[in-house]
């Protein structure tokens, strides 16, 4: 009897403590990579940094150089922004005043571009009425806020109407600006699909001094939607919509002819505050 029970406690003693094999393996792995890598425990931490803003600028957000005045005096040579590549992923699109970044390539020359979203899918965007500014579905807007000192909305007198799933874009500084009036008789005709925006521009991160935060114009949130056209809107708790009508939900709901529904504009948005683009011409 006193053997076995020796034998019996030599083999509890001979057990590792609970989570020393696990630990040990995990540890023997590391050490296994870190010898395989050149540089060691070094070079592995960089490179998994290295991945990690790699995943962070391809899916959440990528900084964005300004290489020209289009966008001045919001944004200018040599800013470089950061572009919020989840603004525009689930179900969210692009609305006027928006500041976003797009592949332009087929449209307005390979690369990416930056400009100011001025019309929407089914708006009918002119230039100009009598006191010289842009008209949206007949409506005025005022964009001195935000345009060049001494531009004016347009030198080039246009009457489009944006076909679905597209946007018409502008820079801020008119005069010096490659944007959809420019390319009015080319492929798509001067029209962005909203499919190859690339994201929006939310921050200026550099030059420190002239970091902030961007925020879409406010001077399009009393456009009127067309005639005919459907608007989707934030549902409301206990709302009589058609759709879920819960809060947070997009419900679209049709207009009627002389209808002037007004979409909310964001908390934190402020009607004079100016917005800026630029990436390309």
């Amino acid at each position: 009897m006193d053997t076995e029970a020796q034998q019996t406690e030599r083999d509890r003693s001979s057990r590792p403590a609970p989570g020393t094999v696990e630990g040990r393996s995990r540890f023997a792995l590391v050490s296994r990579i870190t010898e395989w890598v050149p540089g060691g425990r070094i070079s592995l931490a960089l490179l998994l940094c290295l991945v990690f803003l790699l995943l962070i600028s391809t899916f959440v957000v990528r900084p964005f150089q300004i290489p020209s005045g289009s966008m001045e005096n919001g944004l200018r040579i040599g800013d470089r922004v950061l572009v919020n590549r989840l603004a525009y992923r689930f179900g969210a699109e692009p609305q006027r005043g928006d500041v976003v970044v797009f592949d332009g390539s087929g449209y307005f020359g390979d690369g990416d571009y930056i400009k100011r979203v001025v019309g929407v899918g089914g708006d009918h965007v002119v230039c100009c009425d009598k006191k010289g500014r842009i008209e949206v579905n007949g409506r005025s807007v005022d964009e001195s806020g935000f345009l060049y000192p001494g531009d004016v909305p347009s030198s080039v007198p246009f009457d489009v109407e944006v076909p679905e799933g597209t946007l018409f874009v502008l820079g801020d500084h008119r005069s010096v600006s490659s944007d959809s009036r420019d390319h009015l008789g080319s492929p798509g005709g001067g029209m962005i699909p909203v499919e190859d925006v690339l994201g929006r521009a939310d921050w200026i991160i550099w030059p420190a001094a002239h970091a902030t935060r961007l925020h879409r114009a406010g001077a399009y949130a009393r456009v009127p939607v067309r005639a005919g056209a459907e608007v989707s809107v934030p549902g409301r708790a206990g709302a009589e919509e058609s759709g879920p009508g819960r809060a947070g939900s997009q419900v679209s709901v049709p207009v009627r002819a002389g209808a002037d529904v007004r979409v909310p504009v964001p908390s934190g948005v402020d009607a004079g505050v100016r917005a800026v683009e630029g990436a390309h011409g």
